[in-house]
């Protein structure tokens, strides 16, 4: 197979351990502590993993994980083996689908692993509605400037595929002029008192949650789960409760408000 020149080339960088995946610039799109690469390294992607405080985890083993966007196969290696789900990831770069497999650890597929080598908004238009339950979106370009797929009829998708209480985390930039309208497009499909935003991390990364028809747990349970997540896993999750804030109502405004966790 010709490799698609349209695509950016993958390159790899390593630095005080821990190995970055690139495509074609100095933007960081994945990266794995080399001696611990089933730990889910980078902050902005420990934070997409926020939407476990709104499942209860004995049912998660019996639900259906999906990423948009492999990076370096962090959140799917994390669902498949750590949560033992049934785990599937999108890719449109094959190449970035074979680093993955020869430099991050991403096994073969097997009965709770499939890749699929696709564009995210074809292979998200024919999966089956009411199919979701973690949907994990991370969709940048080379450049990293903004999402590439981010209007409502791509949103509505991913609310149309997840079950009812499932849930959708997003990664966009906060600092950037296309995180209101992002939000904002969010929020019209979810509704706004289903979703949520955790604070910018120190590079500017956003994570939004919302959830299929289902608000946000009362604090107790929140609490509870959170210190459940950072026994079982690792995962600063209670940290997460303090980041967690409302959504703005209008495209114009940044949240600012914290929400009741």
């Amino acid at each position: 197979m010709k490799p698609d020149t349209s695509l950016p080339p993958v390159t790899l960088s390593e630095f005080d351990g821990v190995r970055c995946l690139h495509l074609g610039s100095i933007w960081i799109q994945g990266a794995m502590r080399i001696a611990a690469p089933q730990v889910v390294e980078l902050d902005y992607v420990q934070r997409m993993l926020a939407s476990l405080l709104w499942h209860d985890p004995a049912d998660l083993a019996r639900g259906h994980a999906v990423q948009l966007g492999l990076g370096a196969a962090a959140i799917t290696k994390f669902t498949r083996k750590q949560l033992r789900m049934r785990s599937t990831a999108v890719e449109l770069n094959p190449q970035v689908i074979l680093a993955c497999r020869q430099w991050f650890h991403l096994p073969p597929d097997d009965a709770r692993l499939t890749v699929v080598h696709a564009d995210a908004a074809r292979w998200l238009a024919r999966a089956p509605p009411h199919s979701v339950t973690l949907l994990h979106v991370d969709l940048y370009d080379h450049e990293a400037a903004a999402p590439v797929l981010d209007d409502e009829e791509f949103y509505a998708n991913c609310h149309r595929v997840l079950e009812v209480g499932g849930t959708m985390s997003v990664n966009l930039f906060g600092r950037h002029a296309s995180f209101a309208d992002s939000a904002a497009r969010i929020a019209a499909v979810f509704g706004a008192p289903h979703v949520l935003s955790l604070r910018p991390t120190r590079e500017g990364n956003t994570v939004v949650v919302a959830a299929r028809d289902a608000l946000p747990p009362e604090r107790a349970l929140l609490l509870a789960r959170a210190a459940a997540i950072e026994q079982r896993h690792g995962l600063p999750a209670r940290n997460w409760l303090r980041m967690l804030r409302t959504m703005p109502i209008t495209n114009d405004q940044h949240p600012s408000a914290e929400a009741p966790a």
